[in-house]
């Protein structure tokens, strides 16, 4: 896949729409990477002019901070928000919760102000512009899908209708977990836990949570966010269940359905 770096529309003197942060989990991870591809997928076919840093972008530093090393993540800040500025940017889209509510949230206070775009949203606009087309019949049509709420996405920053109208637009039947929207419950990786071993309990709340996501009976755990995606894909492993559900980032499920 080509995809096209700021540095690259610099040289052309060009400006894209709008700037894709890729974040470290769909970076690095060998299934975030897929998440990354499958976005990438969607803008390339509904014809998005868009760039990304590439080697230039770094950590927003969001786990540093929330395991409380503020000197680390201003540091990563300051280094982001002047290649940022640099370039101009004014419109940022990420596939990550956490790159999404410290770039829209965090960075204003440090001198980084941008119109920030969680890819859920970003999503259901193209859907509700006509410009992602789902094939008739899709490959999810009729199945029980549940979504996830990343707790960055929902109770952070009260987005619960985009995913779930991205998911409708499947013609998949949506299932809610008994604790769901702003009664949502974690992943277990939030506040940089997805760094660390967990501290003594009687349950991990990653296999809480799958155990809830379970009991609706759907095939497919919808998530929107790197993290909850490991953390639930853990528990379905757990569980043994990984030969009847499947868990997919909406990106992926879209990015099928085109």
């Amino acid at each position: 896949m080509h995809v096209p770096t700021m540095a690259e529309f610099m040289a052309e003197g060009k400006q894209p729409e709008v700037l894709f942060w890729v974040g470290c989990a769909g970076s690095f991870d060998q299934r975030a990477q897929k998440i990354t591809k499958a976005f990438v997928t969607i803008l390339d076919k509904v014809g998005v002019s868009y760039a990304i840093l590439g080697k230039e972008e770094m950590c927003t530093g969001d786990p540093a901070r929330r395991s409380g090393n503020e000197f680390m993540f201003q540091m990563m800040a300051y280094q982001n928000i002047q290649i940022l500025n640099g370039y101009g940017i004014k419109k940022i889209v990420t596939a990550c919760p956490h790159c999404f509510n410290t770039l829209k949230n965090e960075y204003p206070e440090l001198g980084g102000t941008y119109e920030v775009i969680h890819h859920a949203t970003f999503i259901q606009q193209l859907i509700d512009e006509g410009k992602i087309k789902m094939q008739e019949g899709g490959v999810f049509k009729g199945k029980k899908i549940t979504y996830h709420d990343s707790c960055y996405l929902g109770r952070a920053n009260n987005i619960y209708e985009a995913p779930r109208k991205v998911l409708e637009a499947l013609d998949a039947s949506l299932v809610e977990m008994k604790r769901c929207r702003s009664n949502g419950l974690c992943c277990g990786a939030g506040g940089a836990q997805m760094f660390k071993e967990e501290e003594k309990g009687t349950t991990r709340i990653n296999l809480e949570r799958t155990t809830e996501a379970l009991a609706t009976g759907a095939s497919i755990i919808a998530a929107a966010c790197p993290f909850c995606n490991t953390m639930m894909t853990d528990g379905v492993k757990t569980n043994e269940k990984e030969e009847e559900v499947q868990v997919l980032d909406i990106a992926e499920l879209v990015a099928q359905s085109m």
